[in-house]
């Protein structure tokens, strides 16, 4: 799978804005599969019938520490979010006619 790309041809404040925002979309997209495979490892080892439980408690611990280091990225994020919500609303009230942000003819239906 190739990355995502942002694009924007004329960088405005209105485009940065919307950039980051779908910067911020795109990290949280990564941290629901990141967690979804966290999920998936605790099923799996609960699943394993020669498991024992330091194996669990291992297994629980590992996915503790992602979870907190996710929590502390979802506070980065949050921040980010905060801080580029003034710029999106200025946006939304006077979009210019080279808005960046508008669908371009190909993502039409």
């Amino acid at each position: 799978m190739s990355m995502p790309k942002i694009e924007c041809a004329d960088i405005d404040k209105c485009c940065a804005a919307s950039s980051l925002l779908q910067s911020i979309a795109l990290e949280e997209t990564a941290i629901s599969h990141i967690l979804n495979a966290e999920g998936e490892k605790i099923q799996k080892v609960l699943s394993l019938h020669n498991c024992d439980q330091k194996d669990i408690l291992e297994v629980n611990k590992s996915v503790e520490d992602m979870v907190d280091k996710i929590t502390s990225l979802e506070i980065v994020l949050k921040s980010k979010l905060d801080l580029i919500t003034p710029l999106l609303d200025d946006c939304c009230k006077k979009p210019s006619k080279d808005d960046c942000c508008k669908k371009s003819p190909k993502e039409e239906y």
